[in-house]
């Protein structure tokens, strides 16, 4: 298998991290890798906000779900992404969204959390991308503004254990050709 084949077929979600920081260079290259992802028409119509602390790290884990398996990642892992999204931007032209599915920012950040987890991955790091929560309650946590939205929590950190690939479907099971 190609590189980029095994990057995505080993990555995992990680919910248990070591104690130990994320390096500065690590943090860095994960950024620049999402300064890449591709959006529409080149929106670029994300915002991280990247979080070490331990206050606002424990007040995100308030606003998620009860049983979220993601709950002692929040707290655990040394830093968290939370990304966020600019409304009315990405699938617009001058203000009109003019396909049927609209606003397109979750495709976007699809795109982007794609590409930092499997960055991360690569750098020897685990992710989790959350998002059963209360995402008001946790825009407020970390001051998103108007006009933008929190979408998921990804912890990042030195996986403490890895997990077995889940069960995949065969590519007959959902490709087509020609038609459906």
């Amino acid at each position: 298998m190609s590189d980029i084949i095994n990057v995505i077929s080993d990555r995992r979600s990680i919910r248990t991290y070591e104690q130990r920081d994320v390096p500065e260079e690590k943090l860095n290259t994960i950024l620049e890798a999402v300064r890449w992802s591709p959006s529409w028409a080149n929106t670029q119509c994300w915002e991280l906000i990247v979080t070490r602390d331990k206050t606002i790290k424990e007040n995100l884990r308030e606003t998620l779900f009860p049983k979220n398996p993601a709950a002692n990642a929040i707290t655990q892992a040394p830093l968290i992404f939370a990304v966020c999204g600019k409304l009315n931007s990405s699938g617009y032209y001058n203000g009109v969204a003019p396909t049927k599915f609209g606003d397109w920012f979750m495709f976007d950040l699809g795109i982007l959390t794609q590409t930092l987890c499997l960055t991360a991955h690569e750098l020897g790091l685990g992710t989790v991308i959350v998002g059963l929560f209360d995402h008001d309650k946790a825009k407020k946590v970390i001051n998103v503004p108007d006009g933008y939205e929190l979408v998921a929590l990804i912890p990042v950190g030195y996986p403490a254990k890895s997990s077995s690939a889940p069960k995949r479907k065969e590519l007959n099971d959902f490709v087509h050709y020609n038609t459906f």
